[in-house]
């Protein structure tokens, strides 16, 4: 929340003009998304143009909300309908506006301010800390990854007087973005986590890269850094004056010395300030990043005057996991929101957020433990409950001496327990039917437990889908096409092995113009789970008619026969059907060619009830230059023969032929629409521009035992795999029942543990497969990614000569799918 301003105030600090209807309510709360206004009376809406919407051709909708005043371009004229009846604040820039505001919001904090960057671990370093903080002071930070130009403000409105302390993390991807961050931010203590390759692609040279990133401490009392992280040490120790400087290091001749043990599941961190004393600090995990994250924070909270026993406390409350939002497969087709890690008002309202925008279930069930060090329980409670409201939770489980005050501001039902033992042996799976269930928490409560008890009982192995990276890839697409062309998105084949139910439901909040599947029934089932974008069927069937016809499904019509056998049952039915015209232009598998085009055209006349949403065709090799000719005549065919169907219709069907690769390669041929399929999912075959997607999908399983083999030792059936030398392999609970292809057997395939590459040796079984892990130190219930960062769908597909769609779709059913926000 904003301080308290009036129209007629804010239009003075913004130096703004007012048009329209004054009033004098004053305003707490910027809005920049239409879909989430709580206190419409009280809000500020912030139309911001960006590359997928731009804000003011949501004026109207948010009016209709109840928002009565508006933050807008200058020559931005609102509708005579509500032009009089609100109030619009017009400048010359919306976003640098809004930054201003958050500026003057900055101001009036009087506690310190933390500012996280670098090119790794901001946003982890930040959750650690606020965690570590909140053992004594109420922390205000950055929701998730809040650390844009837009991030960093809305991350700001969240600095309320009751916070003593604020840690925010700022980023970057080019230059000339930090000076404004900076100016908002106005840090007094900096950390600066390392330097290396994210963003790269925004900066000529790392260095330069560097620089960009240090602007954000030019006004800071002290900057944290690690001594062997050589590029930021130099340029640091050159710009800035020694009493600034906090250095650490895991050797002698820094400010803080902090030294590593590691032991099996744990680390001992041995700290030597710089008056020689000594402390011990554990830590629950012992991998290299989260070890230099742990030492950032643990040098933090020292320079902030906590003493060691209550950063010990903290500390004893984290855990080496991401810090994300997650989407599991619940007990009695339930779906559970694990946010287990957070514990503040910005953090619920996101993951708020998040379980509006899933698939309806008959119930939203919010689990939630005491909010910890957060200044005035009655004001934050009072916030609480009105988000508990505003997203219509049906059913609230409370864990702590606190949170059953919302029994007084709440007409839902509810249940409280004094601790998470006494709600576990309350659950019983039976209670639970077609949910959403939300948990979240502060992590002394333990809601792991609970998440773990009201999963779906599936084995270790799962397919973890990264919706913020399926965005990203999205929206690099969009920003490929003009803003008029449409997008359809292929859901076919299960999503291409991801999950067709939560994507399709993701591309409906990304407000994607069309899905694709391959037969009716995966249309069907997208129905049934609440999907309302237009669908259309690649390869439906007769038997398929009714219910085509009763889902609103649209049919691809690819035979003169087909087309008649459709017409005739429309007719029968006096229906009218949106179908797609699929025109074979070369590919050679379905669709209308050229000989069909006088029995076609006479058809469509004849047929009107068969309404022609568009005319499409699939382009065989757009993927390979060295067939650009043959590309560039299909897209010739193509057009003469869509001129040809639309000069006998009095509308204009949409048309498209694009697939990713075409979108990448040939994007003069957009159209009307393109369709978008395996670069949405992290995969670039063309080459262009691999590095600007990420990668969506981690297939992750677990090590089931470990086996020390002597040299000439055979593995698996057949005995093909033989020890080359004394060594250890590993058995992992993935085989090709679940996806894992058996040509990886032999050393064709490789995983990753602990980011290091373990090949397979001998046969993949059924169920399980073994990997040579000597040298290696690898535990039972060790993780092992299958592919993922760090292992490439292509490099993988091409070992055994195949292709990436084949693998990703090639993953079972029983492979639990997760989704999650990072």
């Amino acid at each position: 929340m904003m301080q308290r301003l009036t129209q007629e105030e804010l239009a003075s600090l913004l130096q703004a003009k007012i048009e329209g209807i004054q009033s004098s309510t004053p305003l707490t709360d910027v809005v920049i998304d239409s879909r989430n206004i709580l206190q419409p009376e009280q809000s500020l809406f912030v139309a911001l143009k960006g590359a997928k919407f731009d804000g003011h051709n949501f004026v109207r909708e948010v009016f209709d909300k109840g928002i009565r005043t508006f933050l807008v371009q200058e020559d931005f004229s609102p509708t005579a309908s509500i032009s009089k009846k609100a109030c619009f604040l017009k400048v010359n820039k919306p976003l640098q506006a809004l930054q201003k505001l958050a500026s003057h919001q900055r101001s009036l904090f009087k506690g310190p301010v933390v500012a996280i960057t670098g090119s790794n671990g901001k946003t982890i370093v930040k959750e650690w800390l606020g965690q570590v903080l909140s053992q004594k002071f109420s922390v205000a930070k950055s929701p998730k990854s809040y650390n844009s130009q837009v991030g960093v403000p809305l991350s700001i409105f969240g600095m309320d007087p009751m916070h003593q302390v604020a840690v925010l993390e700022a980023g970057i991807s080019t230059t000339n973005e930090m000076d404004a961050l900076e100016n908002m931010m106005k840090p007094n203590l900096g950390i600066f986590t390392n330097i290396g390759t994210a963003h790269e692609e925004g900066f000529v040279s790392k260095n330069q890269k560097l620089e960009e990133k240090a602007r954000l401490f030019q006004n800071c009392e002290y900057i944290i850094f690690r001594k062997e992280h050589a590029m930021i040490t130099e340029y640091l120790e050159k710009r800035f004056p020694k009493k600034k400087l906090i250095i650490w290091s895991d050797g002698v001749g820094a400010d803080y010395t902090l030294t590593v043990k590691k032991e099996l599941s744990k680390s001992k961190i041995l700290l030597m300030r710089p008056d020689l004393s000594l402390c011990t600090f554990m830590v629950p995990f012992s991998d290299e990043a989260s070890l230099e994250n742990i030492r950032h924070v643990i040098v933090a909270a020292l320079t902030l005057g906590l003493d060691t026993k209550t950063i010990q406390e903290g500390l004893n409350h984290l855990k080496a996991i991401d810090m994300r939002l997650t989407l599991k497969p619940g007990t009695n087709q339930s779906l559970i929101i694990d946010d287990t890690y957070n514990n503040d008002l910005a953090g619920l309202r996101l993951a708020l957020e998040f379980m509006n925008a899933q698939r309806p279930k008959k119930r939203k069930i919010l689990i939630i433990s005491d909010l910890l060090q957060v200044g005035n329980t009655d004001q934050v409670y009072e916030e609480v409950a009105l988000l508990l409201t505003f997203y219509k939770i049906d059913y609230l489980l409370g864990v702590g001496k606190d949170i059953s005050c919302l029994k007084e501001k709440l007409m839902i039902p509810m249940r409280f327990f004094q601790d998470t033992e006494h709600l576990l042996e309350s659950l019983h799976d039976e209670f639970f039917d077609n949910d959403i269930i939300l948990v979240t928490g502060a992590r002394k409560f333990g809601f792991e437990a609970v998440v773990n008890r009201l999963q779906q009982r599936i084995h270790g192995t799962s397919l973890e889908i990264n919706l913020n990276a399926l965005t990203h890839n999205y929206n690099f697409y969009k920003t490929k096409l003009d803003a008029k062309t449409k997008v359809m998105v292929m859901v076919k084949a299960f999503a291409y092995g991801g999950g067709a139910d939560e994507i399709a439901n993701h591309l409906q909040q990304l407000k994607a113009d069309y899905l694709a599947v391959a037969y009716t029934d995966e249309g069907l089932a997208l129905r049934s789970e609440g999907i309302r974008l237009p669908i259309m069927v690649l390869n439906p069937v007769q038997e398929s008619f009714p219910h085509l016809l009763q889902h609103d499904l649209e049919p691809v019509v690819y035979s003169l026969q087909f087309f008649k056998e459709l017409a005739i049952f429309c007719k029968g039915q006096d229906k009218r059907m949106k179908i797609h015209l699929d025109l074979d232009t070369g590919m050679h598998r379905l669709g209308f060619e050229e000989q069909d085009m006088s029995q076609l055209l006479s058809m469509v006349q004849e047929n009107p009830q068969l309404e022609i949403a568009s005319l499409y065709t699939h382009l065989a090799a757009a993927d390979e230059s060295r067939h650009e000719d043959f590309t560039r005549s299909q897209l010739q065919t193509f057009t003469d023969m869509c001129e040809r169907i639309m000069a006998k219709l009095n509308y204009r069907p949409l048309r498209h032929a694009l697939n990713s690769a075409g979108i990448a390669a040939y994007s003069e041929f957009q159209l009307d629409m393109v369709r978008l399929g395996i670069g949405l999912y992290g995969v670039e075959v063309t080459g262009l521009y691999d590095q600007h997607l990420r990668v969506i999908s981690t297939l992750k399983t677990t090590v089931s035992q470990v086996k020390k083999l002597k040299k000439g030792d055979s593995v698996g059936y057949s005995r093909k795999g033989i020890m080359e030398k004394d060594g250890q392999i590993a058995t992992i609970a993935i085989g090709y029942a679940d996806g894992y292809d058996r040509r990886f057997s032999n050393g064709k395939g490789f995983v990753l543990i602990h980011g290091k590459r373990a090949p397979v040796i001998g046969n993949v079984c059924m169920d399980m497969a073994m990997i040579d892990v000597t040298d290696m130190e690898v535990r039972e219930g060790d993780e092992v990614i299958i592919y993922g960062p760090g292992i490439s769908l292509k490099e993988l597909a091409e070992n055994i000569g195949t292709i990436p769609y084949e693998l990703l779709t090639n993953i079972s059913s029983r492979v639990k799918r997760v989704y999650y926000l990072d």
